[in-house]
C-alpha cells in the first residue's frame, strides 16, 4: 500500500472514530433522559451532521403509507403541516427503502440513489422532499435486528449523494441508535405501568440505566441477554444489578422483582395481563 493510500485510510479511520465518539456522547446523554418523548429529538439534533446530512426524519413504528409515528425536525415542521394525505402517504411509504428492508434480513444503511439508481431522481418521493426539505438525497438507517415493523431514521442532504464514509459512519452508529430506542421502549413501559403522579424510581434513587436493567430482570433475561439488549458488557450488567440490590435492600433476583412490583417500579403480572387486548 502506497504512502498516500495509507494516509487516506488513516484519516478515514480517525474520522469514523470521531463520529463514534461523538455519537456515543449523544447516546449517553439520551440514556440519562427520563422522558421517553425527548430521547429521539435529542438524537435527531446531532445525528444528521455525524452522517453528512442536513435534516432527519425518524420513524418509530411501521414504515407504511397508512400509519406510523414520524418525527419531524422543527425547522421543516411548518412545511410538513401543509402537506395533504397523498403526500404524507408518499413519505410514509419510505421509497425505495421499505420494500428493500422488508424483503430480507439486511439492515445495512443505504442511500436512495444506490438502491433505485437513476429512477430515484425522477420519483415522486424525490420531488416531494426537494419541495419540502430542499434535499436531493436520502440515507436510510434502519435499527439493527428489527423485523416487522422495521424502524429507524432517514437523513437528507442537498447536492451530491452521501459518500461511502457517510454510509460507514451510519453503520457504526446503528448499535447506539438501537440502545436509545431500547431505552425509549423501556421508559414507555414504565410510564404506562406507573401512576401519573408517582415516580417510584426517583424515591429509590435508581438511575435510568439501572431501571432499564431492572425491567429486563423482570423479563427473566440472563445478564448476557440484558447486555446484548442494552449494548453493554456482562460485567457492567452485574454492576448495575448489585446497585439495584443495594438500593432496594434485596439479595437475589426473585426478591428484587417482587419488591420492585410492590413499589410500582415494574408492572405486576396481573396488571400486565389486564393491559393485554
Amino acid at each position: 500500500m502506497g504512502t498516500t493510500a495509507y494516509a487516506a485510510d488513516e484519516r478515514r479511520w480517525n474520522v469514523l472514530g470521531n463520529v463514534y465518539e461523538r455519537g456515543l456522547s449523544v447516546a449517553v446523554a439520551a440514556l440519562h433522559e427520563r422522558d421517553p418523548e425527548r430521547l429521539w429529538p435529542l438524537v435527531a439534533s446531532a445525528l444528521p451532521e455525524l452522517c453528512g446530512g442536513e435534516n432527519l426524519i425518524y420513524k418509530l413504528d411501521d414504515w407504511n403509507e397508512a400509519e406510523g409515528t414520524v418525527g419531524i425536525p422543527s425547522e421543516v415542521a411548518a412545511a410538513f403541516a401543509r402537506l395533504g394525505d397523498e403526500d404524507l402517504a408518499l413519505l410514509r411509504a419510505g421509497y425505495p427503502f421499505a420494500r428493500h428492508y422488508a424483503a430480507g434480513p439486511d439492515r445495512a444503511p443505504l442511500t436512495a440513489r444506490r438502491r433505485a439508481g437513476r429512477a430515484w431522481s425522477s420519483s415522486p418521493t424525490a420531488r416531494l422532499i426537494g419541495e419540502v426539505m430542499g434535499a436531493d438525497h436520502v440515507l436510510a438507517i434502519p435499527l439493527p435486528r428489527t423485523t416487522a415493523p422495521i424502524t429507524g431514521c432517514m437523513i437528507y442532504r442537498s447536492g451530491r449523494d452521501f459518500t461511502d464514509d457517510h454510509v460507514r459512519a451510519a453503520q457504526k452508529l446503528q448499535p447506539l441508535l438501537a440502545a436509545v430506542e431500547q431505552q425509549r421502549q423501556l421508559l414507555e413501559r414504565l410510564r404506562r405501568s406507573a401512576e401519573p403522579s408517582v415516580d417510584p424510581a426517583a424515591d429509590c434513587a435508581l438511575t435510568p440505566r439501572e431501571l432499564s436493567v431492572l425491567l429486563l430482570l423482570t423479563d427473566a433475561l440472563t445478564a448476557a441477554a440484558i447486555g446484548r439488549r442494552l449494548g453493554i458488557s456482562d460485567r457492567t450488567v452485574h454492576k448495575h444489578v448489585e446497585n439495584i440490590y443495594r438500593k432496594l435492600g434485596t439479595r437475589d433476583r426473585i426478591s428484587t422483582v417482587l419488591r420492585a412490583q410492590r413499589l410500582g417500579l415494574v408492572p405486576t403480572p396481573s396488571a400486565t395481563a389486564r393491559s393485554q387486548p
